[in-house]
């Protein structure tokens, strides 16, 4: 398996909360990206370990992108976000990311290690890869439970009918500051339909989103691009 550590810089916003502003919100970020958008249906479980494993508990997470040919694994460990004053400065988070591709089996592997399931989720939507300086990646999407055990196709929203757009990059602790600038400058141009932040401050759809994204849909991508 190969591995990388960087860390993750996010923010976002979970308050997309109907079909008009969803699709002004693609038609938005495709003339800002100028890339077309991705499907997104990532299959995610979370682990965590048993007794057996320390005295301190573990948690990793287990992402298979079923939009691949051939399902895709990855092994994620999130560790926990910057603290102190550097951190209160800036307006997103940070945090520490350890993942490592691993073959299908690698359920089967944790499970002999003694981690056991804790829940599984479904996020289907789109995302925008693309380079701003850095490498960001913007995804909106929903959030699914799923009503058997890794039944993928019998699912239920964790929250109808809201969607969460997250944008994050790639950084290392020499040029995180820069990165999250880079962020910070395209979250502003997304105010005209909503307000991204930091994660567990939700500042929610903008008083005028409703007009902008009547706007953008009755101008299609002329006005954007």
């Amino acid at each position: 398996m190969m591995a990388y550590y960087n860390e993750l810089i996010e923010r976002h916003c979970n308050c997309l909360r109907c079909l008009q502003h969803v699709e002004a919100h693609e038609i938005l970020l495709q003339g800002l990206c100028g890339v077309h958008r991705e499907r997104l249906r990532i299959h995610e479980m979370c682990l965590k370990s048993g007794p057996n494993l320390g005295i301190v508990s573990s948690e990793v997470r287990l992402l298979c992108d079923l939009e691949q040919a051939e399902p895709a694994w990855t092994v994620r460990n999130v560790g926990g976000s910057m603290r102190g004053a550097g951190a209160d400065q800036i307006s997103v988070l940070v945090r520490t990311v350890v993942e490592s591709k691993a073959s299908k089996n690698v359920l089967r592997l944790f499970y002999a290690l003694g981690y056991k399931l804790d829940h599984e989720l479904l996020k289907v939507g789109f995302a925008f890869n693309f380079q701003r300086g850095t490498k960001i990646t913007v995804t909106v999407s929903s959030v699914n439970k799923m009503l058997k055990l890794h039944a993928t196709d019998e699912t239920v929203p964790v929250t109808p009918g809201i969607q969460l757009v997250e944008v994050t990059a790639p950084a290392t602790s020499e040029n995180y500051a820069e990165v999250a600038a880079a962020i910070s400058s395209f979250c502003e141009y997304l105010a005209p339909l909503l307000h991204l932040s930091k994660p567990g401050i939700s500042t929610g759809v903008v008083p005028t989103a409703a007009a902008a994204a009547a706007s953008l849909m009755s101008d299609g991508w002329g006005t954007i691009l």
